[in-house]
Order: structure tokens, then sequence, then C-alpha cells
């Protein structure tokens, strides 16, 4: 089947999203950054709010680990804003360049049920996608399968008509075994080729 629907991820695709920002008036250098996200607020800690856990909980079993910590591990979430830099300017000329041929958009973003509204009204790019999962408030996250099944099944179409579009090599990979056509972004100049590759631009 011909490819005719978009689906976009958001963070590090579309929104410039860097955890680093919210601690660099905080901690004393790069190298202080690096070693706490990796130790305390880590990637994993942070998938548990993306898919569903709450940020009261998350912090309260963090500080209980780490209770020296406790206004650091706050301050990832209280400086959620300042960590979103912007946007991805050339992957949204590409959106609008879709949206302006009346290809169908969608969104599937990992991200905490509580902090995607307070960064949604930022980006008027938001309002191009017909429907948006989001993992937190869904309470599954990629790359699980299921979060994908139900993607397609608020779509409504089959699998193989969509295109589906992330920074994540498993996320892709979990797309793909979903029949999905999927391709791992790695730059807006990439993108746009391999878009006009599929006939979509």
């Amino acid at each position: 089947m011909k490819p005719e629907i978009v689906v976009f991820d958001f963070g590090g695709v579309l929104v410039d999203w860097d955890p680093r920002r919210a601690y660099r008036h905080l901690l004393p250098d790069d190298a202080a950054i690096e070693e706490f996200l990796a130790t305390v607020c880590t990637p994993d800690w942070n998938y548990k709010q993306d898919a569903g856990r709450s940020i009261a909980e998350a912090e309260a079993e963090l500080i209980e680990r780490f209770p020296d910590k406790a206004a650091l591990i706050r301050a990832y979430y209280q400086g959620h804003e300042a960590s979103i830099s912007g946007a991805i300017e050339g992957t949204v000329e590409i959106l609008e360049a879709l949206h302006a041929k009346g290809t169908p958009l969608y969104g599937l973003t990992n991200w905490s049920a509580e902090t995607f509204p307070r960064t949604r009204p930022r980006f008027a790019f938001f309002e191009r996608f017909r429907h948006i999962v989001v993992s937190g408030e869904v309470k599954l996250a990629k790359p699980d399968p299921a979060i994908y099944r139900l993607l397609l099944a608020r779509i409504g179409a089959p699998a193989q008509t969509c295109v589906f579009v992330d920074d994540s090599a498993k996320n892709v990979e979990a797309a793909k075994s979903m029949g999905m056509h999927a391709l791992l972004f790695e730059g807006p100049a990439k993108l746009r080729s391999d878009f006009e590759a599929l006939g979509l631009l």
C-alpha cells in the first residue's frame, strides 16, 4: 500500500528537548550534570513518567533514595519549560509542507501527561495534527507494541499506509514490526529526502 499518513514523534524531532538545560544554573559544570542525569534522574526514571507514573510519586521515590538531592530532583520537572529551547524549525517546515498537501498528520509521543499540556500551547504546529497519542495519558509508552496498536486503532487505517518518524532506533524498529513504514530521524535534510523518496513531498 502507498504510504499516505504521517506520524511524528515530538521530542528530538519537532521539539528540542534536553533536560541538561534545567541544571545549567544548579550544577557547577557539564560533567556534574552528566553524572546527575546518569545516576539520579536517569532516562529509565523519566520513562516511567512517560508511561503514566505521576510526577509526585516519581519525586517521592527518588527523594527517599537520595534525600540530599531533593532540590535537584524537583528541579527536573520544575525546569521542564527551560529544558525545551524551541522547535526544530527544519522539521516544522516539512510538517507544514505535508499539511499544505493535505497529508493526514498524527502524533505519537513519549511524554508525561502532566507536562505535555503545559508545553502544547507554546507551539502552534501541534494544531496540525488530527490526533495525538500521549504516552503518559494512555499509560503506555514506545516501544511497547500496544501503543502502536492503539495509535493505529485511532487512525483507523492499515499500518502499511502510515509513515512513522522517530529519533529512537528502537521505536522505529517497533513501528516496522507493526507493519508501518518507519524513518529514523537524523535531521531535517535527511527527513525531507526520505519523504521525497516515498512520494510524500
